[in-house]
């Protein structure tokens, strides 16, 4: 299934990346010109699926972490990337065969080609998640037995910082405070192992799948077209139609955390809906009942181009379409939905799917 994935390719892939992404996973802009600039200058990524690596190859995925808002004023200088993966491999004394994406969003599915093209790598079909979320730990690697340090955190200024944590909360904690410290953002190397180890810990298909997405939401048909075949293709759903009346939004422990209230238009004229957000949007209220809860995936789309509204890109008096799509089977396990469930987050209530729950890995 080996792809090579020219600058052309990046835009409908961070487009599509952001509709996985939940509302976070960072800003698609920025995202797609350091890929684009890094594949102009290097040249296209060889795309590839896990299991055309050999058992051994290690493994790196490559990530930004902090509040997306902090993006939108603290650029990266653009080494950042592969200078936290260059010296993860130092520590490890090891060269990693490839990369992969950490979760789907439009920074974070594009970052690792930033590292891909700049030192002749491919890239893995797949990422940690199949959407994002706000915390480290909340990926399927960890709950495969994959540490997520040592860890290698990086930012503009040249500063790195090597992280070797006992447990997943520790990592998230100690990564978290670090990056604030860093000015609210870093980039990441973490989780690397072996290709075979990592292999049944993936969720598969992930960029193929947003550059699916991105072509969709590009093509020519008019909008309702094109809404149309994206909730076919994803197996998504439209929950609510409306305007942005209020939006609260603030950055707090290195988290973008918010409200936004809707104002339903027409067949959901007179309805009122709440989303709430932690960096993803994390519940859809309606009328005061959730309608759609983490994990599954609840992205905001504007009713217009039917592209998706990032978390931090929502303002007063957007039209807008709440849309709601499966999460990968993965989530659905007990152990799992205890720490990416609603009640992790502090919501009195359980996990409302939009399909039936499966304890099938993904």
């Amino acid at each position: 299934m080996r792809r090579l994935i020219h600058a052309k390719d990046i835009d409908h892939l961070a487009l599509g990346a952001t509709v996985l992404g939940t509302g976070g996973g960072g800003d698609p802009y920025i995202g797609a010109l350091m890929a684009k600039q890094a594949i102009e200058k290097y040249g296209p990524v060889e795309m590839v699926s896990i299991d055309e690596l050999n058992d051994d190859d290690l493994v790196i995925p490559s990530a930004m972490m902090g509040a997306p808002t902090v993006m939108i004023e603290k650029m990266p200088g653009g080494d950042e990337p592969v200078k936290a993966f260059t010296q993860l491999e130092k520590f490890l004394g090891r060269k990693a065969a490839a990369t992969v994406s950490i979760e789907a969003g439009g920074l974070n599915s594009t970052i690792p080609f930033v590292v891909a093209a700049e030192l002749g790598i491919p890239i893995v079909d797949a990422d940690g998640m199949g959407r994002a979320f706000p915390e480290i730990p909340m990926t399927a690697l960890h709950f495969g037995g994959i540490s997520a340090t040592p860890m290698m955190v990086a930012d503009e200024k040249g500063n790195t910082v090597l992280l070797s944590t006992v447990n997943g909360a520790w990592t998230e904690a100690l990564s978290r405070n670090a990056t604030i410290v860093m000015g609210g953002s870093s980039m990441l190397a973490l989780y690397g192992a072996n290709a075979d180890k990592m292999a049944p810990n993936l969720v598969h298909g992930t960029l193929s799948t947003a550059m699916k997405i991105g072509e969709l939401l590009e093509a020519k048909e008019d909008a309702a077209v094109r809404l149309a075949n994206l909730l076919k293709f994803t197996d998504g759903v439209e929950v609510f139609r409306g305007k942005l009346t209020d939006v609260m939004r603030r950055t707090v422990d290195g988290f973008a955390r918010g409200t936004v209230t809707l104002e339903g238009m027409g067949v959901d004229s007179g309805s009122v809906c709440r989303l709430e957000f932690q960096n993803e949007n994390l519940i859809a209220m309606r009328d005061g009942e959730p309608v759609a809860t983490v994990p599954d995936l609840i992205t905001v789309l504007d009713q217009e181009t039917i592209h998706p509204i990032t978390t931090e890109e929502l303002r007063y008096g957007q039209r807008v379409i709440v849309i709601t799509m499966p999460c990968a089977p993965v989530w659905h396990r007990p152990e799992c939905l205890e720490l990416v469930g609603p009640r992790y987050f502090g919501y009195d209530f359980d996990f409302k799917p939009l399909r039936p729950l499966t304890t099938q890995n993904a």
